[in-house]
Formats: C-alpha cells, structure tokens, sequence
C-alpha cells in the first residue's frame, strides 16, 4: 500500500512539473520556417511576427531580420533600425566579436548584447554540418519589443545554410531560453531508454 501511495504521489508530481513547464512556455510562438538562405548579396528579408519573407525589403514589410552573403566562411546578418538586432558576443570557444552561436540553455533578454555583424566559422565559432542557434530581438507591430532565438542548420560551408526554425516569446519584454531541437531532445530520449533497458 506505501509503495503504490509514494507511486501515485510520484505519478503527480510529475504530472504537476510537466503542466507548469507548459504553461512557463504555453507564450512561446515557433515557426517551422525551413527557409533556405540563398548565398548571394539577397538573402532573405523576414518579418518574424507574419511570417513573411522575400528576397527584398519590399516583399517583407516590417521585415526584422536579413541573413545574406555570398562567402564560404562567414554569413552576415542585417537587422532593421534598433530595437532589432541579433545576440553578439564571443563564439563558442572563439574570441572575435560577431552574430553568436548560442549555447543550449543561453538566455535571450534585455541583459544580452545585440547589433548587426557577420557569424563565422573561424575561430570556434558556428558549426558545419550542424544546427546553430542564434539570438535576436525584434520591434512587432504593437510597437513592443520581442526575444527569440532560431535554429540555423548550415551546411558544408556557411554559404549552405537553411533558417530550421525561429522562436520568440509573444509577452513583449520577456526573455526566452535557447532550447535543443525536438529531434536533438527525442534522440537523448531514445539513449536514456536504451540505457534504462541495460541496466534491468
């Protein structure tokens, strides 16, 4: 009788932390973009609020992030007048000063450093042959300021690249927590199970 008592109050509690984690992030917009960057002086002009994008400011209005470039090595970034902007900041490892390729659990808020520069392989920065993720900030049409991050999967060079994902907190003023792709977070699920089975 303890053990199935202690059992359900388990089976509660969790139940509990996985309903507060929701809500924590039911304010979360995310937006499957799958949007190919093409490598040229272009890119793509995007409006993160409608969705919207084009390879010119005119065919996005009120775009708040442009992702261009026609190098190999580095991908630059163009954001509209401030408050916009993407997190800048030391590579991962690296020691120059560009469009940052944040962390897992990195947050993105007021406290974080924004500008419009370049992201670059060199010096331990973005990844090939991997998902990136990068911060940024944003003015929406309520004239409110915004948090996100995305997903930025590059290739075998940086002019190979595709914007996987963006995500931002729609309550203005808030931060938001660079989290692992779902595919990245059911991977470490399959290996925990694997691992669980093992040991019985």
């Amino acid at each position: 009788m303890r053990i199935s008592n202690r059992f359900e109050k388990h089976i509660v509690a969790a139940a509990t932390v996985a309903m507060s984690a929701a809500a924590a992030n039911a304010a979360v917009v995310t937006w499957n973009a799958n949007l190919i960057i093409p490598n040229n002086i272009d890119g793509q002009y995007i409006n993160v609020e409608t969705q919207v994008y084009g390879s010119a400011a005119g065919l996005a209005a009120g775009w708040d992030l442009n992702p261009y470039g026609t190098s190999t090595t580095t991908m630059s970034w163009f954001a509209a007048a401030a408050p916009s902007g993407c997190v800048t900041g030391l590579g991962q490892g690296g020691t120059t000063i560009a469009v940052a390729s944040l962390s897992g659990g990195t947050l993105v808020s007021a406290a974080s450093t924004f500008g419009n520069t370049a992201s670059s392989v060199t010096a331990g920065g973005w990844v090939l042959n991997s998902a990136n993720y990068f911060g940024f900030r944003f003015l929406a049409a309520a004239g409110t300021t915004h948090y996100g991050y995305g997903v930025m999967t590059v290739g075998a060079t940086m002019g190979v690249r595709t914007l996987t994902t963006i995500s931002y907190e729609s309550v203005a003023a808030t931060g938001i927590t660079v989290i692992p792709a779902p595919g990245a977070l059911a991977l470490l699920g399959v290996a925990g199970f694997a691992s669980r089975r093992r040991r019985s």
